[in-house]
């Protein structure tokens, strides 16, 4: 059985000293390794940004797509091999704004992948910007006098998109951040989770302290029930998105592949893709 070391690469990431993910790199693999996954069993699709090169940081099978392109990469992988446990992940950047249409359309689709994104609050990759994460008021090099917009509320987009597993947590709490990829892995549908990972280089307004100062767990919450969107949703609401935890949780649902006839019973990568001469000249035949 494979363990922690096991999706370990001879890769050192680069991210920043106290960055935040390389916890949410390490509580990945933990979660692997604890669900009792082969590093060929593994894919970890990414887009671009910092969070793009985990990719490449862990043992698996891996592909490092283009900007916001992460999830129809994914989604494909896991059409054509579903015997792959797939993860896409990609910053707030990444979700957000340039693949945000991407975003809302696999909330709704139900793919069974997990989506983890590291949300910074920030383009750390291209050296201070807002993202739409970004608080109002945020100051940086291309808002100095303070950005003008709202913050997109990732949680809140996920529900009223029709998520069937919708969690949060930060990249210090690595116990829990470990746990919910675990239990993000075994749903049988889309997972997604909003991991807050500090950059420590260019946002100094959500720290490490910041968060451990404002998220209240769900546990701390008297009659929360993660199987009730409606009460997920209106505690999201109460306390402003800043909730750690599973939030929300369908059991019941079914995962897209599961509503696609004889799709489960032999995926693409089973499949005889040869096309025969005859069957070609028959199709060819109709332009003509």
């Amino acid at each position: 059985m494979a363990t922690f070391k096991d999706f370990r690469n001879n890769i050192k990431p680069n991210w920043c000293p106290g960055c935040g993910d390389f916890s949410v790199q390490a509580a990945i693999q933990k979660a692997c390794a604890a669900n009792g996954l082969e590093p060929d069993e593994l894919a970890v699709i990414t887009g671009i940004g910092c969070s793009g090169r985990l990719s490449g940081y862990i043992k698996s099978y891996g592909f490092h797509s283009t900007h916001g392109r992460s999830l129809p990469v994914a989604q494909g992988v896991k059409m054509a091999n579903d015997d792959l446990t797939v993860i896409a992940s990609g910053g707030d950047g990444d979700g957000f704004a340039i693949g945000m249409g991407h975003t809302v359309h696999a909330l709704k689709r139900n793919i069974d992948i997990t989506y983890i994104v590291m949300d910074n609050q920030v383009y750390g990759l291209t050296k201070g910007q807002t993202s739409p994460s970004s608080g109002k008021g945020f100051v940086t090099k291309t808002t100095p006098d303070g950005s003008k917009e709202n913050p997109i509320q990732p949680i809140r987009t996920a529900l009223a998109s029709g998520a069937t597993f919708v969690a949060q947590s930060v990249s210090s709490d690595i116990k829990q951040l470990t746990a919910i990829i675990q239990q993000a892995m075994d749903h049988k549908g889309f997972s997604f989770i909003n991991v807050f990972s500090p950059c420590v280089t260019y946002n100094k307004v959500n720290t490490y302290d910041w968060f451990k100062e404002n998220l209240i767990a769900v546990e701390d919450i008297e009659d929360f029930d993660h199987t009730d969107a409606k009460n997920a949703m209106q505690n999201v609401m109460e306390y402003d998105g800043l909730l750690k935890g599973i939030i929300y949780h369908d059991q019941e649902a079914k995962s897209y592949q599961e509503n696609i006839d004889g799709y489960l019973d032999q995926p693409l990568i089973k499949k005889k893709m040869t096309l025969e001469n005859e069957t070609f000249d028959e199709l060819m035949a109709e332009f003509r």
